[in-house]
């Protein structure tokens, strides 16, 4: 991976709540969630799993993304997902 790639992306926690923050070090970031290293929202709420991520060119463009995303309803943020992952991640509904 480049240094100078820029990640956007979301993971979805132990409790089914969304995560989504910016990185230039994808792997590495995600290796810092799960030891607890990461962000506060997600110690305790661990292990959790990479559901989508996108490269862009630059900083500022993936925290435009970041930033549009948590404000959106869940229902939004479940239907961007649905279609930005093909279908490969949808929210399990709790019976």
């Amino acid at each position: 991976m480049e240094v100078n790639e820029h990640h956007f992306y979301v993971l979805v926690c132990r409790d089914g709540s969304y995560y989504a923050g910016y990185t230039n070090n994808l792997e590495r970031r995600i290796k810092l969630h799960n030891e607890g290293k990461g962000a506060k929202y997600t110690r305790g709420r661990g292990p959790v799993r990479l559901i989508f991520s996108k490269s862009f060119p630059s900083k500022s463009e993936a925290l435009k993304v970041e930033y549009h995303f948590k404000r959106w309803s869940r229902k939004k943020k479940d239907e961007f997902l649905l279609i930005e992952t093909g279908g490969l991640y949808a929210a399990a509904k709790e019976l």
